[in-house]
């Protein structure tokens, strides 16, 4: 099926549409919700590999051209020019060996007019070589993996268990956000010409505190009156583990203070920062607090001028 329609997008569509299309599908095919379903699975499986290919802009331009299959395989034998050159000679999806190279049987028949003088006895063609289907690849396969935020934030490698019961250890990649796909060639099921991949998309969990705002982490931190008032160091998390902060006096509710290097790691790898916002935090019915409110001459103004009211 052509991989567009397996999303149900358009030729054209832009990669934001095609990208929620995917997570649209993967979130009602995955297996995880259809134990029970093995043609949700296979479904899953589908649409994962023509997200896979599709989000690649060389590969989609590729595609567009009529140059590779929906498996990403090249076209032959002029389905676009033989698929482009590898290195070190040879043509990309065939065999480089001695005596061996495309069968353009079919192609020389309807050239000189077919017929049993294009054939030789054998069955190949008069030009030499045989007619030869390539090993399937076994299928890819689809995991989940639930990163912790902190984890996400600090690149901290990750321990998959794989279907055939193997375990390795995955590093995440510079830039990773969630939905997020990463393929580990191999590690998908075996076949005759070789065993397909395994397709990992990262989940990264929410945080009880923390939340993600592009490569920044932003944090609601509560600071007492005195802290407020007065100013002081104060100890902060960050998804490094907990560092000190100073406050500086008469800081209100809703001041920003930025830790840097704190964030998520960008694709350059650089990192963004930690943005920290104070958020006073008074005692309830603290009868000293309010004695000395009430007593107290400053303050005054109306902090709410530039709102119009």
């Amino acid at each position: 099926m052509d991989l567009y329609a397996r999303l149900g997008v358009k030729r054209g569509a832009s990669d934001a549409e095609i990208k929620k299309a995917y997570r649209s599908l993967a979130k009602q095919l995955h297996p995880d919700r259809n134990k029970d379903n093995p043609k949700a699975a296979e479904r899953f499986a589908q649409v994962t590999a023509a997200y896979d290919l599709l989000s690649d802009p060389d590969k989609r331009a590729r595609y567009d051209r009529g140059e590779i299959d929906e498996e990403g395989n090249p076209k032959m034998p002029f389905g676009g020019g033989y698929g482009g050159s590898r290195p070190g000679g040879g043509f990309e999806g065939y065999s480089s060996s001695a005596g061996a190279g495309p069968d353009l049987s079919d192609l020389f028949e309807g050239l000189f007019g077919g017929g049993a003088g294009a054939r030789t006895r054998s069955g190949g063609s008069p030009f030499g070589g045989t007619r030869t289907r390539a090993p399937a690849k076994g299928a890819d396969v689809a995991y989940r993996l639930t990163v912790p935020f902190t984890d996400a934030a600090t690149l901290s490698p990750q321990r998959v268990t794989l279907a055939d019961g193997a375990t390795i250890e995955l590093k995440l990649p510079k830039g990773v956000e969630d939905g997020a796909r990463i393929r580990l060639a191999g590690k998908g099921e075996k076949g005759s010409g070789g065993a397909g991949d395994a397709i990992v998309t990262i989940a990264i969990e929410p945080h009880r505190f923390f939340t993600r705002d592009g490569n920044n982490v932003r944090l609601e931190l509560p600071v007492t009156l005195r802290e407020a008032v007065l100013g002081g160091r104060v100890k902060v998390p960050t998804p490094d583990g907990p560092v000190m902060l100073s406050i500086p006096k008469g800081a209100s509710s809703g001041k920003v203070l930025r830790i840097k290097g704190r964030g998520f790691t960008a694709r350059d790898g650089s990192r963004g920062d930690l943005l920290v916002s104070l958020m006073i935090d008074l005692p309830a019915g603290d009868p000293e607090l309010e004695r000395f409110v009430e007593g107290w001459q400053g303050g005054e103004g109306n902090p709410r001028a530039a709102l119009g009211v």
